[in-house]
């Protein structure tokens, strides 16, 4: 599908399929499409071209409120002059076919039990915290029996501790349920700990879908792989199969690419420092109960992290030679090869 804003693609040809009780994650940058992506899914955006289909019903002038789909916005969204009990009900007290209030009833009171906010009916939103307004924002989006729950970064407003104990929270109920859902996310994290399967989104375009080990694994273009994972940027070129990094001080590296520029991305444990006089210096070593030690390099004006190569020993200011375990390597057409 595409939908454009002005000369703006914010969705640009954009081919996505969701297999149902899947869990997957829009990631990307700011600007990428992911929440435009999923205001489309939830029909609060048309699009300009493209078909939307939901459990197999095309989804074209059926307005948001019956597509059955239930949206967790970052801030909530909770009617702050309402009790909880009420911000739950509310979706159901609005259906065209509304239930009777002891049903409604009924189901507002199983919902906060499964939310695990029971005791909370009463109150107001601000007389609760963060994380429990995030599981009342939540009952709220289940209310409806949604077919289709969309995330949309659920998590920001939440401290670190909470939202890593949430979204773990939030992956059982998901399993537990069998819904289907879509997470929009910057957070690689957030991203990787909870989807089945991750769609990395570029300037309105899914360039790729896959587990975060496949993402991390088998890169399908020079932008996911600096963009997920932790990985150094690396400029190089490639003649006769061997990329140089030139004037960086890294040895060469083997790789079947044509000749010509290049960039290689290498992960933090596949640099690797071993002592000798060279351009290169430590500058902070941490050691590590188990496994090498990781330092960061100071090497020319870049600043990289490595590992100790196996029985080598450093001290800040010592010179080493660093060599890489392993790259992905792409050429300036977006050729990939693994190197070494």
């Amino acid at each position: 599908m595409t939908r454009r804003f002005g000369n703006l693609a914010a969705l640009d040809d954009v081919s996505l399929s969701v297999a149902e009780g899947e869990f997957v994650a829009l990631l990307g940058p700011s600007g990428s499409g992911k929440t435009t992506l999923l205001r489309v899914l939830a029909g609060l955006e048309g699009t300009d071209a493209g078909t939307l289909r939901i459990a197999g019903r095309d989804m074209a002038g059926v307005p948001a409120r019956e597509r059955g789909v239930g949206v967790v916005f970052q801030h909530y969204a909770l009617f702050r002059h309402m009790t909880v009990f009420d911000n739950v009900a509310f979706g159901l007290r609005v259906r065209r076919q509304r239930p009777p209030a002891a049903e409604i009833a009924q189901r507002v009171r199983r919902l906060l039990e499964l939310v695990q906010v029971p005791e909370l009916e009463r109150r107001y939103p601000d007389q609760i915290s963060g994380g429990q307004r995030q599981r009342v924002a939540l009952a709220r989006a289940l209310a409806i029996e949604p077919r289709l729950l969309l995330l949309d970064e659920p998590f920001g407003a939440l401290d670190a501790l909470v939202r890593k104990e949430v979204r773990r929270w939030l992956r059982g109920l998901h399993d537990g349920l069998g819904i289907t859902s879509v997470l929009v996310t910057h957070d690689q994290e957030e991203a990787m700990e909870m989807a089945d399967r991750v769609a990395v989104m570029e300037r309105g375009r899914v360039v790729q879908v896959d587990t975060a080990a496949a993402l991390l694994r088998e890169p399908a273009t020079a932008f996911v792989a600096g963009f997920v994972g932790d990985a150094a940027r690396l400029p190089c070129a490639v003649r006769d199969g061997v990329v140089r990094f030139d004037p960086l001080p890294i040895a060469p590296i083997a790789a079947a690419l044509p000749d010509g520029l290049a960039t290689a991305f290498a992960r933090p444990g596949e640099m690797v420092a071993r002592r000798g006089a060279g351009e290169a210096q430590v500058r902070l070593v941490r050691d590590e109960v188990e496994g090498p030690a990781r330092l960061v390099v100071g090497a020319g004006a870049a600043v990289l992290d490595a590992v100790a190569a196996p029985g080598e020993h450093f001290a800040r200011g010592d010179s080493c030679l660093l060599s890489l375990s392993g790259a992905h390597v792409f050429s300036v057409d977006g050729t990939r090869a693994r190197a070494g």
